[in-house]
């Protein structure tokens, strides 16, 4: 099986650039039955051609466990596997293509980032439901399609058309989207997947398509497709779509915000507040003799930096809805070149704090540092239910701003919130009247700890409830 991908960008031997991958060389890649092999049968200033191979080894697959686990077992020797695009392409994508997949490029950042002029080819794609279905999956997405049914055998026309076309796609596009789409819609396709779907395959879709899924017309049916029409799986990727999408410039989960947070930084960087806050954090953590912990809306990382270097917790792990954000704590953790024995220790999830998530039970402690107050009433009320009632750790950990201390802020005008996301500030009585509610719906207790140097009238600049889950809940 061959895709290729061409460009006319000037100089088009940028795109070994993007790839990270140098058109003198041939690069090889093992699978786990049979390999990939990239190359590039033209390259020179104009117009400059990256060929993706795909050997698949059809005994190897039915030997293997993938046989036993996926579609292939119902084939057994004889299939199409080896001559045709499917999840084994979308695979080797992801192996051969890492880097440019998360839009990523050491040499050429600024032109991953920008539409070049791309082509794609596919010399035998599976299109389960016709060339109608295909141009519905790519047209909206920008590309001018070309696609030439085969017949099903060229010496016997009676036969009719086989479900086999090949596929030509170009458009003025990023190649990271290029890739995404292709990763994604050539499974859907072929409408089978070579492997089991299970949960993980619900942040996998996420990452490589939530900044365009959502606004599909036919997002239904590549989530049902994807997921090989597991329905609690599609219906969960579908619920947290339709969160990501960008109703407004700030969404209350992200927490990104920068231009927005530049007040708050800098209002509680006189007094090392952020510092004091994940200290007294940690502290509460490692006192209360936590082996695992969460938290929840956990942005860039600077949390979970500080809990990884605690010895005593054997699992930490991290969840946001922005996928930027998830980004940027891989790197901050630097999680490409942890140890092994580190690496196992440390997890992020992509998700959304709204909805029950199964991936949140069984933790010790959950942390929820200076995330409450950027939701509003609904999304408040439906994380309360996630974490109190769904997920239930041991004891969690809450901090908030304490808006009467906000009149201390020189900087700050009065009225007005320290960040331009945040939805609302508590006073402390607001504060503690929310804890005593929880406590009441979900049986904990609770206690108050102030954060920072406290005023005598005002109180301190940051609220932290510890909350313990009773022992007859």
């Amino acid at each position: 099986m061959l895709l290729t991908i061409t460009t006319t960008h000037s100089p088009a031997t940028d795109i070994g650039f993007l790839l990270e991958k140098h058109p003198d060389k041939l690069h090889e890649f093992e699978l786990a039955a049979g390999r990939a092999l990239l190359f590039y049968p033209q390259a020179n200033q104009q117009l400059c051609t990256a060929a993706l191979l795909l050997e698949v080894d059809p005994i190897g697959l039915v030997r293997s466990r993938l046989g036993k686990q996926g579609d292939a077992s119902l084939d057994q020797y004889v299939n199409d596997r080896p001559y045709v695009a499917s999840s084994f392409m979308s695979v080797a994508i992801g192996l051969a293509f890492r880097s440019a997949l998360a839009g990523k490029s050491r040499y050429r950042a600024e032109l991953a980032a920008t539409p070049i002029p791309l082509e794609a080819h596919l010399s035998s794609l599976p299109c389960r439901g016709g060339a109608g279905l295909l141009r519905a999956l790519f047209e909206p997405l920008g590309y001018e399609v070309q696609a030439t049914q085969e017949p099903l055998d060229t010496q016997f026309p009676e036969w009719g058309p086989s479900p086999y076309f090949a596929v030509t796609l170009r458009g003025q596009i990023r190649l990271q989207d290029l890739l995404r789409h292709l990763y994604v819609l050539i499974p859907v396709l072929d409408d089978r997947k070579h492997y089991w779907v299970g949960d993980a395959e619900v942040e996998k879709l996420l990452r490589h398509a939530s900044d365009w899924l959502g606004a599909h017309p036919l997002k239904e049916k590549i989530t049902q497709r994807y997921f090989k029409y597991r329905r609690s799986l599609a219906r969960a990727a579908l619920e947290q779509l339709s969160v990501e999408e960008p109703e407004s410039e700030g969404d209350a989960e992200s927490l990104e915000a920068p231009r927005a947070a530049v007040r708050e930084i800098e209002l509680e960087k006189r007094m090392s507040l952020n510092e004091r806050r994940m200290d007294t954090v940690v502290g509460i953590v490692e006192r209360m003799g936590a082996k695992s912990v969460v938290d929840l809306g956990c942005g860039e990382g600077r949390l979970l930096s500080q809990l990884l270097s605690s010895k005593s917790l054997d699992r930490v792990v991290g969840m946001d809805v922005s996928l930027q954000a998830l980004e940027r704590a891989s790197d901050r953790l630097h999680l490409d070149r942890m140890s092994p024995r580190q690496r196992a220790r440390i997890e992020l999830l992509h998700g959304s704090l709204m909805y029950r998530d199964d991936r949140l039970k069984g933790f010790d402690a959950a942390t929820v540092v200076e995330v409450v107050e950027h939701l509003d009433a609904p999304r408040l009320s439906a994380f309360e239910r996630v974490l109190f009632a769904a997920a239930r750790p041991g004891f969690v950990v809450v901090t908030t701003p304490n808006r009467e201390y906000n009149v201390k802020f020189a900087g700050l005008p009065p009225g007005q919130f320290r960040h331009g996301d945040h939805r609302f500030e508590w006073t402390r009585e607001e504060f503690r009247a929310w804890c005593d509610r929880q406590c009441e719906r979900y049986g904990y207790a609770v206690e108050h700890s102030p954060v920072g140097d406290a005023d005598p009238l005002l109180g301190a600049p940051t609220q932290l409830a510890l909350f313990s889950r009773a022992a007859t809940h």
